[in-house]
């Protein structure tokens, strides 16, 4: 006859824990990396935003051509304005500064 065990095994239960783990440091890596994508992606979403916004502001309400420095999601972007000497237009650069977590990213765009 059969005993009825009410519980795991030992060997049941480490042989659980052990594809748990292998789950684990299989996924882990996986989901790093797409957070920092996606961390990466959202950097440059914003300094599109940003640089779209600087042009619209400059052709409507004819605002000083000035740099500085803009703080969000506790990330320093940088809004550069230059002048095109072939063209004589204005261009303006919203730069992210390299650091031990993002890499350097710009965008440019031409004021028309």
């Amino acid at each position: 006859m059969l005993r009825s065990n009410k519980g795991f095994f030992l060997l049941e239960l480490l042989l659980s824990l052990s594809a748990l783990l292998m789950l684990s440091l299989y996924l882990l890596p996986l989901l790093m990396e797409l957070r920092d994508q996606s961390r990466q992606l959202e950097i440059e979403n914003t300094a599109r935003k940003l640089l779209y916004e600087e042009l619209q502001a400059k052709l409507i309400e004819n605002q000083t051509f000035k740099n500085y420095s803009i703080i969000r999601n506790k990330v320093e972007y940088q809004i550069i304005w230059n002048d095109l000497v072939s063209t004589g237009q204005k261009e303006v650069c919203v730069k992210v500064e390299k650091n031990a977590f993002l890499p350097e990213y710009k965008v440019w765009g031409v004021l028309e």
